[in-house]
């Protein structure tokens, strides 16, 4: 049910939004209520940004803010958006995901004349098709039209590629995902990295922290020395197990498990 509500609008055109609602009733992404898309006590998982460290800080791995933890309602959330073909989560998602941008950017000094560039990590090729649509630059899209709106000259930039025979990250180890990863991204064909930018990784989830080491390293690679920082940020991060994580005071820090 959820799948076809989302596919409804976009058959229907805007005039059927109402009638899409009432034949098939909109439940919260996070716990499953009726009503919102995410339900105001679901999103406030997602409102207080905090820096996210794996717990074994492996080499390269970026200045990296979540938005929250990868559990309670943000866990299932995040999975009806990437697998369950929930795509009106993207709104707040990536609401979210550029609050998480922002938090990140506040370690650099202000400079609002310089872009803003979210590069979303890329998914595969095969995972692309499986989903039928690239869910990460979905959300960097919208991460950059909310902030924009709040005066911040963010934009798209799909500025890496990852090259084919990448396993899913899924069930690996921590160490079998960064040999699953080690060189796997490198840019995209003719791109362009505009001088001066602020370059900001962008995913849905860390975990162990090998894709965003990965990726940041071809970032570096691309847009050599002398360039800003590589930051990262994500909506959500995966917390150390045996933890009860919760929304909690912005400022924290998401110990990422490994």
């Amino acid at each position: 049910m959820d799948r076809a509500r989302a596919h409804a609008p976009a058959l229907l055109g805007t005039g059927g939004r109402a009638l899409a609602d009432l034949v098939l009733p909109r439940t919260c992404g996070g716990c499953g209520l009726p009503g919102a898309v995410l339900c105001p006590r679901c999103r406030s998982w997602l409102a207080h940004p905090r820096v996210a460290q794996p717990r074994r800080h492996p080499p390269g791995f970026p200045p990296t803010v979540a938005a929250g933890p990868y559990a309670g309602p943000v866990r299932p959330a995040v999975l009806a958006f990437k697998e369950r073909g929930r795509a009106e989560l993207a709104a707040p998602l990536g609401t979210a995901l550029a609050l998480a941008v922002a938090a990140v950017l506040s370690a650099l000094p202000p400079d609002g004349g310089r872009p803003v560039l979210l590069v979303p990590v890329p998914s595969s090729a095969a995972a692309v098709r499986q989903r039928g649509r690239d869910h990460v630059r979905e959300l960097a899209g919208r991460a950059a039209a909310e902030l924009r709106a709040a005066g911040v000259p963010a934009r798209l930039a799909p500025l890496l590629r990852r090259a084919a025979g990448t396993r899913d990250s899924a069930g690996l180890t921590a160490h079998e995902r960064s040999a699953n990863l080690a060189g796997r991204f490198g840019p995209r064909r003719r791109a362009r990295y505009p001088p001066g930018g602020r370059l900001v990784l962008v995913d849905d989830v860390v975990t162990s922290g090998a894709t965003l080491v990965e990726a940041a390293r071809a970032l570096r690679a691309l847009v050599g020395p002398g360039a800003p920082p590589v930051l990262a940020a994500v909506v959500a991060a995966t917390p150390r197990r045996g933890l009860t994580p919760d929304p909690g005071p912005a400022g924290a820090t998401f110990t990422v498990r490994r």
